[in-house]
């Protein structure tokens, strides 16, 4: 079972403190937690998208994206809080875009991971 990122201050932590990563459908926030196990929190903003129905479509596809990640994630050295703001063309997208772009940068996140490990 994921934990997920509750209230606002979780959220702002994560925005001021966390690296951010940007794709064509997705923007990325990501930092370090003390955790077991990874957490997310899902946005997807009334000026990016619109009407509710179409950011709770947006708001599904990203959190199967993240579900779909498992294995990747799990193969991470750390466990991380992960914010995923949906942006408004992934309205056009079905699963398989965000989830491989959501891959990409769980990609880039390991990469920074190995190289501040042989520092």
């Amino acid at each position: 079972m994921r934990k997920n990122l509750r209230d606002s201050e979780e959220f702002q932590h994560v925005y001021r403190n966390g690296k951010r990563y940007d794709g064509a459908l997705i923007t990325v926030f990501v930092i370090e937690n003390q955790d077991s196990q990874h957490r997310l929190g899902v946005t997807a903003s009334r000026k990016a998208l619109g009407k509710a129905v179409q950011r709770n479509r947006a708001k599904r596809l990203l959190r199967e994206a993240f579900r779909s990640s498992e294995e990747s994630l799990q193969a991470l050295a750390t466990s991380y809080d992960w914010v995923l703001n949906a942006k408004a063309r992934i309205l056009s997208e079905k699963l398989q875009g965000p989830a491989s772009e959501f891959q990409q940068i769980i990609e880039k996140v390991r990469k920074v991971e190995t190289l501040a490990t042989q520092k």
